[in-house]
């Protein structure tokens, strides 16, 4: 792979890396869309990367697809799969992780330790192998993207991360390939997720600001699903991710939830039209 990412280097090429753990979904597909339109060529990976889960989450039954994910990325353009073993990865020797202060604390942070440990170090490694020009991620994962912007600021990368809009199921469920272990019911009952965000949306949109009450809509809603059971629901400045007390600058209504025993994540993007503004954007 480094060979061939040399070669197109060399050539001037401008390179696009989707990384991703397969099980491929349209949300992993959109990406590819983005990327096929701005890079020539385009590397998709596929690495169900065991640093990145905690001893009791679920490695050992993480969706493996790889003939069918395959068959998925050709179609789409992808130009090159890289789609390496753990032992090449990390060899029995490993000893190297990169930690971002201060932004992996709380959140996923809190709930899944040491997760960001093991998604830091392991895209620093496929951007070290593949040196994409641009790398393309999702928004759902929105903390994830933040430090990985910030890791690749940090460490004079020389590749742009390219952070892509959410993809939903007609009824509003976003995709993530953890949907598949959702029985009907709890299928139902995960669109309550998106349900919490378009109810902070309408309510930032009548007026409100505070950001106490947009967590008190949102745990209001959460709570009448009975199926549902709240890991957060936060309301956190886009940068720093700590909570905020008001809406006046770029913020997310971040959220994790429990369906039966399948955690899901989601969020909605507060963008103020101006600085300081009394007018957003909002991107679901």
């Amino acid at each position: 792979m480094k060979q061939h990412a040399r070669q197109a280097r060399s050539e001037n090429r401008i390179i696009g890396l989707v990384p991703t753990m397969g099980a491929v979904h349209a949300g992993h597909l959109a990406l590819v869309q983005r990327a096929t339109r701005e890079c020539s060529p385009v590397i998709a990976s596929i690495f169900v990367n065991p640093k990145q889960f905690g001893p009791q989450e679920d490695l050992a039954k993480y969706p493996r697809t790889f003939a069918a994910d395959s068959e998925k990325f050709s179609a789409a353009g992808v130009d090159a799969l890289f789609a390496p073993e753990p032992a090449e990865m990390y060899p029995s020797d490993f000893r190297t992780y990169v930690n971002v202060d201060g932004l992996g604390d709380r959140l996923e942070g809190r709930s899944r330790p040491g997760h960001f440990r093991g998604v830091t170090t392991v895209v620093l490694k496929l951007l070290e192998i593949v040196q994409p020009n641009f790398a393309y991620f999702g928004r759902k994962d929105a903390q994830q993207a933040r430090l990985i912007s910030q890791m690749t600021r940090d460490l004079n990368l020389d590749t742009e991360i390219v952070v892509c809009p959410i993809v939903r199921e007609a009824d509003g469920l976003a995709l993530s390939s953890r949907n598949a272990y959702l029985n009907a019911d709890e299928r139902k009952a995960a669109t309550v997720l998106y349900r919490c965000l378009i109810a902070a949306r309408q309510e930032i949109s009548v007026g409100t600001r505070d950001a106490l009450q947009l967590q008190s809509t949102v745990q209001r809603v959460l709570a009448a699903e009975p199926l549902a059971a709240v890991d957060y629901a936060e309301v956190v400045d886009a940068e720093t991710l700590e909570s905020v007390t008001r809406i006046s600058r770029p913020c997310y209504v971040l959220l994790a939830v429990f369906l039966g025993k399948t955690r899901l994540i989601d969020n909605l993007y507060i963008e103020p039209t101006a600085p300081g503004g009394e007018d957003f954007i909002f991107h679901l």
